[in-house]
């Protein structure tokens, strides 16, 4: 059992000096964020979108932080949006997108390849054109030559501590589609939500009274599997185990209900479950692998009171037969009277654990070396230069 280290995570300066890139005050602006890129939509013209009709499909072009705005718009949206809902993560356009459909270019710094490259392709078939990301950029330019509605996004956070910039435009323009329901008063709603998060998880706050701290200390030493039990909450399944990637640098499995217990399910069965039957362990292992502070699963269920009634029995068994199998379970249920409010407290519960927990490790949450150096090794000659 991991010794209590709450008192890590209890000196304040000690968080102050682990956090150089600032992630926590970052992730403490999420509230700001949606109010700010809220006003930004409506001076945009978000509105206008909707003056040609409703579109055929609307195909959201984004990678990371920026690609999981379009996540949560689908997720939002969920099973009641009258048109398909796509998140693009590649260079082009699926063959089938046209002048009938609404491409969202979405980029935090307006230059990432893949998105550019999809609104170059969007522009040429003539597609009806939404575009989020830094003013004067690449992505900017380009939506400009396609007569496309521009939001900037206020810079100087990483892109993925910039959520709510990125994603609050699609959902103010998913509103004026008819896409979902979040009128004004719903998007306040859902900042007022993470000012409530940011207030029980900021750093001055106990690791016996803080939920992102103490999630943090359960998924310590784990290797997480987060798992979604409806539309919503698989949007923020997917957002928390990239948040476990980029900030604490970890791995994690995320899925969604039904479909995980299907497949992933028979993990709990596996190496790195808690316990082992003695017929199935490989009397040849290395025993000096499975010591005491081997990694091993935790399930961590993200629920939503808007289950599937069959879903929602799923979820409640799982849990059942992970801790049968020693395996650590954190069940967090989503809070808010909308989706949008809903979805705000499981992401931004996430977004504070998970930077938490780098810094639990000794990890500095924001540099993303790996990604920044493979970009390097990829880039045409005269982009590297």
């Amino acid at each position: 059992m991991t010794p209590f280290r709450g008192d890590v995570l209890d000196d304040v300066a000690l968080l102050e000096a682990g956090d150089p890139g600032a992630m926590l005050p970052a992730v403490a602006s999420s509230a700001a964020q949606v109010r700010e890129a809220a006003v930004l939509a409506v001076e945009a013209g978000v509105a206008s979108l909707a003056a040609d009709g409703r579109p055929r499909a609307v195909v959201i072009c984004g990678m990371g932080g920026s690609g999981i705005a379009g996540d949560i718009l689908g997720g939002l949206a969920g099973l009641g949006s009258p048109v398909p809902i796509l998140t693009h993560r590649g260079y082009g356009l699926p063959a089938w997108v046209g002048p009938v459909d609404l491409v969202v270019a979405v980029s935090c710094s307006g230059s990432t390849e893949e998105p550019l490259s999809a609104l170059e392709e969007a522009v040429r078939r003539g597609c009806r054109l939404l575009v989020v990301g830094r003013s004067g950029s690449p992505l900017d330019d380009l939506g400009q030559r396609g007569r496309a509605v521009f939001v900037p996004v206020t810079q100087g956070r990483q892109p993925r501590a910039s959520i709510w910039a990125l994603s609050t435009p699609l959902i103010v323009a998913g509103h004026a589609l008819g896409l979902l329901h979040a009128p004004v008063d719903v998007v306040e709603a859902a900042a007022v939500t993470l000012e409530q998060v940011a207030g029980r998880c900021r750093p001055d706050a106990d690791s016996l009274v803080n939920p992102a701290k103490r999630l943090a200390l359960d998924l310590d030493g784990t290797l997480p599997v987060v798992w979604g039990a409806s539309p919503l909450t698989a949007s923020a399944a997917y957002r928390f185990a990239c948040q476990l990637n980029e900030n604490a640098k970890l791995p994690a499995v995320w899925g969604v209900l039904p479909e995980a217990d299907h497949n992933q399910v028979t993990a709990f069965d596996g190496p790195f479950a808690g316990s082992k039957s003695s017929q199935n362990e490989d009397f040849f292992a290395d025993r000096e692998q499975d010591g005491p502070d081997a990694a091993q699963l935790a399930l961590v269920l993200l629920r939503d009171g808007e289950e599937h009634p069959q879903v929602a029995r799923r979820a409640e068994v799982s849990a059942e037969m992970a801790r049968e199998r020693g395996v650590p379970v954190v069940q967090l249920l989503a809070e808010g009277d909308s989706a949008l409010s809903r979805l705000a407290s499981l992401v931004g519960l996430a977004d504070y654990a998970t930077t938490y927990l780098a810094l639990l490790q000794g990890i500095d949450p924001s540099p993303v070396d790996a990604i920044t150096s493979l970009k390097q090794r990829i880039a045409p000659p005269m982009l590297a230069q």
